[in-house]
This record gives structure tokens, sequence and C-alpha cells, in this order.
């Protein structure tokens, strides 16, 4: 990243990213659309997204991008902008809140066990793939 702050090309960086963030961002509304119904009791398309964001970054980082040794600024676009847009922290947050003042505080404790436990485990299976092991 230093070398393109003296190079002048920092400017590359935020594009890329603002890109990949584009597209992080409408694959999980699609995915949003897709998975959300209104009689839901349970939010499944955030709980989905998230697990899978979680197992995309370990994935990512410890794979494919350094097997074939992408520079740094893609590293940034695919990690910061596309993973970083496509999982939402805040839509977890918002939606555990409501679950608990909706008066159904076992399904947000559900959900936020899911969401924490789930994503370490898909996590540790993205790094278990990319080492070419099975998960346990």
């Amino acid at each position: 990243m230093d070398k393109l702050r003296k190079k002048g090309g920092i400017g590359v960086v935020y594009l890329l990213v603002g890109a990949a963030g584009f597209l992080g961002a409408s694959l999980r509304y699609s995915i949003g659309i897709f998975l959300f119904h209104e009689s839901a009791v349970f939010p499944f398309a955030t709980l989905t997204v998230n697990l899978l964001g979680s197992f995309l970054l370990a994935w990512l980082m410890t794979g494919l991008l350094v097997r074939f040794s992408l520079p740094a600024h893609l590293k940034t676009a695919l990690g910061t902008g596309f993973v970083g847009s496509f999982t939402t922290f805040s839509t977890l947050s918002v939606e555990t809140v409501t679950l608990f003042l909706d008066g159904k505080t076992a399904l947000a404790v559900l959900y936020v066990a899911a969401s924490i436990f789930g994503g370490l485990w898909m996590s540790r299976l993205g790094f278990r793939v990319t080492k070419g092991e099975e998960a346990e």
C-alpha cells in the first residue's frame, strides 16, 4: 500500500475496492431477495450470507490469493471490497434486537449463536479446504 501511495496509484485501490464492493453488495442483495419471506420468523438470508462470507474470506486469504501471489491491491479489493460488502454485521445486530423486542428471545439467542459459532466453523472449513483437508 505504501508503494502505491508513493507512486500516486492509491486511487486504483479505491476504485477496485468500490467495484468489488458493488459486486459483493449486489450479490448479498440478490441472495436476500431469494431467501427473504415476509412471513419468515428467522433471518435465514443474513445468516446465510454471513456464513458464506466467513468461509469465503478464509478461503480467499489463505488459499487463492496466496497460492496465486496476487498483488496487495487485489487482495484488498476482494477481502475488504467484495467480502466486506457481502457480509453484514449491522443487519445481524438489528435483526437480533428486533427478535428480542418481539419477545422471541430463544430465536435471538439461537441466531447469535448460529452466527458466531457457524461463522467460526465456516472460517475453519475455509482454511481446511485451502490445505486440502476435510472438515471434521
